[in-house]
């Protein structure tokens, strides 16, 4: 774990976050700037920096699963979701540290606008 790193902080509980759900291996929390009435962000509780950095296809299969759990029991299972991975800064990643937003509860056409 990152002693800095946001995520890792929220995993030590050291920053309070609301949690939607928690495995042996990651965390789902509400996403403090919600861009849709569900967003939620899941991510690994051991630090990968980013997307290109996870190495056990295993434990993306786990974020994934996760993640549908989470728009299913957030209630957008069946009207639909978006899960989106943003990867280092030319990709719009923000922390330095994997995570998948889970957006739902309204239309998510693409592209916006």
């Amino acid at each position: 774990m990152s002693e800095s790193c946001l995520f890792c902080r929220i995993v030590r509980s050291e920053i309070p976050a609301d949690v939607v759900a928690e495995t042996e291996k990651a965390l789902a929390i509400r996403d403090i700037n919600p861009e849709a009435p569900v967003h939620v962000l899941v991510f690994p509780k051991s630090h990968v920096a980013s997307l290109i950095d996870l190495k056990d296809e295993a434990e993306l299969g786990h974020l994934m699963a996760l993640a549908t759990t989470v728009a299913v029991e957030q209630g957008v299972g069946e009207s639909g979701f978006r899960t989106v991975v943003n990867t280092r800064a030319d990709g719009g990643q923000t922390f330095n540290h994997l995570h998948i937003h889970v957006l739902g509860g309204r239309g998510m056409a693409w592209p916006p606008g």
